[in-house]
């Protein structure tokens, strides 16, 4: 009796529900789209289902599919491990890691990080992928997630990379047209960039001022005529003097330092978005993933002076 899965499928079917096409995976493993699809259909003949549904232009996981990829990438990642664990590899970090990250920030702060992480390990294979909306923390697509704000789910190791201030600003032009707020509720007669990302509650802004007993948080509905999902627009538009807009200082350091951005309401603190690595707790002893998040860790508070 033939094996119904054998060893060598799980990297190659790995592999292929990563590319999203028979033609994409035949590129990414150097074989043709007819040896792709023989293969897979190799694959269902011995499994005795159907693992994919094919259409001319994409394809898409059956149930089955699924299933088979999750414990494909689940034992894809044990042998990585266990590689580790035994010797050679535990002092070089090598293998592939699969990394998500915001738009913005990815492009601007993480995948500078990655360049000079291979530079520094180069055994280790990065394949960076940036959304606007993260992956659920369950998604076996990725092995580290960057993120803001540390995620509720204890089925997750999170690890804090740096501090991350948000913090309210607008063009000089703005401030002169329209005055500055005096207080959170003046932000209702102002008009405000709004960003839409990951799930954030959208358009309100929670500001917290005052000390001890008069401390208090005010949830602010804003309004504007401008609204994006992309953080660096969102910049842009406050830089052309389009309204106020509350933005991670790490995105908007430069232009207060400059002049081309005034701060807003600067004794009011807003939610704490402090960046996290998120990865699974049975990545915790894989060498690369460690030594990612310790590299990044470093480069990030190397760029705000953050020792803690």
């Amino acid at each position: 009796m033939r094996d119904t899965v054998q060893p060598a499928d799980l990297s190659f079917f790995s592999t292929l529900a990563a590319s999203g096409s028979l033609s994409a995976a035949a590129r990414e493993l150097g074989l043709t789209a007819a040896a792709v699809s023989k293969r897979l259909t190799q694959m269902e003949s011995r499994a005795g289902v159907a693992l994919v549904n094919r259409t001319t232009r994409r394809m898409m996981l059956t149930p089955e599919g699924e299933l088979y990829l999750g414990h494909a990438r689940r034992i894809l990642d044990e042998i990585d491990e266990l590689s580790e664990l035994l010797g050679s590899a535990k002092k070089s970090p090598k293998g592939l890691l699969r990394v998500n990250a915001t738009l913005g920030f990815g492009r601007s702060h993480v995948a500078p990080a990655i360049s000079r992480f291979v530079a520094k390990y180069p055994q280790v294979a990065v394949q960076l992928q940036l959304s606007v909306t993260p992956p659920p923390l369950t998604d076996d697509a990725y092995d580290v997630c960057i993120r803001f704000g540390e995620p509720p789910d204890t089925r997750v190791v999170a690890k804090r990379l740096a501090a991350n201030r948000r913090l309210l600003c607008a063009a000089p032009s703005y401030v002169a047209s329209r005055g500055m707020p005096l207080t959170a509720h003046d932000l209702t007669r102002h008009s405000c960039i709004g960003i839409r990302q990951g799930d954030e509650a959208y358009g309100v802004w929670r500001l917290t001022s005052g000390r001890g007993a008069s401390r208090k948080t005010e949830a602010v509905r804003v309004n504007g005529t401008l609204t994006t999902n992309d953080g660096e627009i969102a910049v842009k538009w406050a830089l052309d003097g389009h309204g106020i807009l509350m933005r991670a200082e790490w995105d908007i350091k430069q232009y207060l330092a400059d002049g081309s951005l005034v701060l807003v309401l600067p004794d009011h603190e807003t939610p704490n978005a402090d960046i996290f690595a998120v990865y699974s707790q049975r990545h915790q002893m894989s060498n690369r993933i460690r030594a990612f998040v310790d590299f990044l860790a470093l480069e990030l508070r190397s760029e705000t002076g953050d020792q803690t």
